[in-house]
């Protein structure tokens, strides 16, 4: 967050929602069930910690190295990239 707000400039603030408020949105705007899960799975992985190991996969997809944040957040805030 620290990268962007540089970037644009801009305060950013974080507020964390814990699974069972983010599942509560989700249903609330009627976002299917299985989805929710889904979703809900995958954010508990990255909070953890789980899926923080690096691959060499965006290299072998993109067909280039990967980018630094940094430089991304300020390119993207250089083209007009707005935050919300």
């Amino acid at each position: 967050m620290a990268d962007i707000a540089r970037a644009t400039g801009r305060a950013i603030r974080y507020t964390p929602l814990s699974a069972e408020t983010y599942a509560a949105g989700q249903r609330a705007h009627g976002v299917p069930e299985e989805w929710v899960r889904l979703t809900t799975g995958r954010y508990a992985g990255v909070r953890s910690g789980a899926l923080s190991s690096l691959t060499g996969d965006v290299e072998k997809v993109l067909g280039r190295p990967p980018r630094d944040f940094t430089d991304y957040a300020r390119t993207a805030a250089a083209q007009g990239a707005r935050t919300v």
